[in-house]
């Protein structure tokens, strides 16, 4: 007797969405690893520039250079390795792992954390510029001027990706939680493979002699 094999269950569409979420802000974060790098020659020449008119000495200059050059790299290279994470968990949501989608969870809280700390940092540098004191006075001119370095779209840009970035994790993290995607994971958690546990084992009885027969009468 034979049994129908039971079809395959399809990927929900909030899988689907959650996935799809997690490739565009793979490639997003390749993109702006790209472009970050790219504008960062035009940005350092513009501020050697404007740097020339105020009160600071060369080494003071090269100093801001450096740090403007190391931050930049710093923000391509995290944006480069985040993107195969994010690509790397949208194939694993597809393939139903719920390690997966667990790592996933643990992923958003922590893009969310940094996408409100980007837009708190931006935010602040607009709203309260550094204060040095008298003695930094030069350090403090040429700190102002990395803002009106980069291009004008570059702030706005920057502000953007990270609201949007916060908003695709808590789109992704909301998704995974939904009903649909809960029934989806747990039914390939329940049809993972099972090794079979051995049979109990009786326990021994040590051998004991028949009774003896019962004493013949005289």
């Amino acid at each position: 007797m034979s049994y129908p094999e039971s079809a395959p269950a399809r990927r929900p569409a909030v899988v689907l969405m959650a996935a799809g979420v997690l490739l565009v802000m793979a490639v997003a974060a390749l993109a702006y690893a790209v472009v970050d790098l790219v504008v960062l020659g035009g940005t350092v020449d513009a501020f050697r520039t404007a740097a020339r008119d105020t009160s600071a000495s060369p080494e003071q200059i090269d100093d801001v250079v450096t740090l403007l050059r190391a931050s930049a790299v710093l923000s391509a290279v995290v944006a480069a390795l985040s993107a195969p994470v994010l690509a790397g968990l949208a194939l694993g949501l597809l393939a139903g792992r719920n390690g997966v989608r667990v790592a996933t969870w643990v992923v958003s809280g922590l893009g969310l954390l940094a996408g409100c700390c980007s837009v708190a940092v931006l935010i602040g540098e607009r709203a309260a510029p550094l204060q040095l004191g008298s003695g930094e006075q030069a350090v403090a001119e040429l700190l102002g001027l990395i803002g009106d370095a980069y291009p004008s779209w570059w702030i706005p840009l920057n502000a953007g990706l990270s609201v949007a970035q916060g908003l695709g994790y808590l789109v992704v993290a909301t998704l995974l939680a939904l009903p649909a995607a809960n029934a989806w994971f747990g039914r390939h958690r329940s049809t993972a493979p099972t090794v079979p546990s051995a049979p109990p084992a009786f326990p021994h009885t040590p051998h004991q002699p028949p009774p003896a027969p019962p004493y013949p009468p005289r």
